[in-house]
């Protein structure tokens, strides 16, 4: 199955070369990897240059300007921008196991939409990761977790659970299947069906808007919470904004009360104000963002 997987950043070079290496090492292969970066100074851009030699990796870099927090926009972007049929989202901060896009892959079903979770590793956890610990895979044992510095918790069972007991966990967790951007999947026909993300949201619950539509457009919801498994690398928030997400919640409320399923201020409009990829798209051979 093909995939197209779109991963976010902003000025996370650290962070994202870790995330870069985590695909790296997948045993679900037939996938492109697009980086939709909201503004990254070049840096980033030369580095993820030097990263698709490095891995051999199908790797997309799509950049727009710094407006301020733009997720949405670029999201939309990008999955103009992608090829194949079936979308796994995520971000740059997240380090994906070697087989969370199998689990993917194999959990795709038309008519759903997939949605996990992500691991949150603390600081001193998150800065001992190296390359190493991800091509071995011993970043996601709990023994070396709790090595380098992960307090012990009920949440470890996200990295515990085998695959049958993964299942049972899907079943059963009292959690609401809201979709979560850092960890998700959906069809791109029902992706644009919904007219992709609605671009006046910023931070906070952007993605849970998103699924609220997908729902509302007859797109039901499948957990893959214990066994599509990514490491969340810490970081600070400062582009959080509670007015923002005051706004983002009520415009979410109404969306899901009055059944809506298209956004006026998604892909279309965006297109229809002239882009195309190859606005976005970064040249590996000359140049910078």
């Amino acid at each position: 199955m093909k995939l197209s997987v779109l991963v976010t950043t902003y000025n996370a070079l650290a962070w994202l070369e870790k995330v870069i290496w985590g695909y790296a090492a997948q045993t679900h292969r037939d996938f492109e990897l697009i980086i939709a970066d909201d503004g990254s100074s070049p840096e980033t851009a030369d580095r993820i240059r030097a990263l698709r030699r490095e891995t051999g990796l199908d790797l997309v870099h799509l950049w727009q300007p710094d407006e301020g927090f733009q997720k949405c926009r670029v999201l939309n972007k990008a999955i103009v921008t992608a090829r194949h049929d079936y979308l796994v989202f995520s971000d740059g901060d997240c380090i994906p196991r070697a087989d969370f896009l199998a689990v993917h892959a194999a959990r795709a079903q038309p008519g759903y939409y997939l949605s996990g979770s992500y691991y949150k590793l603390p600081m001193r956890t998150s800065e001992a990761i190296g390359l190493d610990d991800i091509r071995t895979q011993r970043c996601f044992q709990i023994d070396w977790l709790r090595a380098h510095g992960l307090p012990t918790s009920r949440k470890n069972l996200k990295v515990i659970a085998g695959p049958r007991l993964a299942r049972f966990l899907n079943a059963t967790t009292p959690t609401r299947c809201n979709l979560k951007g850092s960890n998700a999947s959906a069809w791109r026909e029902d992706v644009l069906r919904v007219n992709g993300f609605d671009e006046r949201m910023q931070w906070g619950g952007l993605d849970r808007e998103f699924g609220v539509r997908l729902l509302n457009a007859g797109v039901k919801a499948r957990h893959v919470r214990f066994d599509a498994i990514c490491l969340h690398l810490d970081h600070p928030r400062g582009y959080a904004n509670p007015e923002r997400v005051a706004y983002n919640k009520a415009l979410r409320k109404s969306h899901a009360r009055e059944r809506t399923i298209e956004t006026r201020h998604g892909i279309r409009e965006l297109q229809a104000n002239g882009f195309t990829p190859d606005q976005a798209l970064v040249p590996y051979t000359t140049g910078t963002a």
